[in-house]
């Protein structure tokens, strides 16, 4: 089964859907790219993808451990290169809720994050700066 399909809409921007949700995504060039920045642009989705896959398998570990982690929350900076235009550096910050979370489930939690799929999937020429907080 097919994951999804695009359509490129012109001026920059492409439609895609999640086939098996219907769900759309809008994406569009970066203004420093010739495009408007009025939506995601498709490296944007890439440095998101791994702050929610970070959450998501953090969300799972939690669940195996019985702990709350709802509320976890971060911020992305994607910062590009040039020669070939490329990301160079992805920063996530992330804030989870502490709620009397043991030292060693903290550190599963951590190790369940920076090493969910999309971490693993990415190139080790690209900087993953992770840092966790839990508060």
């Amino acid at each position: 089964m097919y994951t999804s399909e695009v359509i490129y809409q012109g001026e920059l921007r492409c439609k895609a859907k999640h086939l098996q949700s219907d769900t759309v995504i809008i994406t569009d060039a970066p203004v420093d790219n010739y495009g408007k920045g009025e939506a995601f642009s498709p490296t944007d989705l890439l440095a998101t993808a791994l702050g929610t896959c970070m959450l998501t398998i953090m969300g799972i570990e939690a669940n195996k451990l019985n702990v709350n982690i709802d509320g976890a929350n971060l911020t992305i900076k994607k910062i590009m290169g040039t020669l070939p235009r490329r990301i160079v550096k992805i920063e996530i910050t992330m804030v989870v809720p502490d709620a009397g979370i043991s030292e060693i489930n903290k550190e599963l939690l951590r190790d369940a994050g920076i090493n969910c799929p999309v971490a693993k999937s990415l190139h080790p020429d690209l900087i993953q700066q992770i840092l966790i907080n839990f508060i």
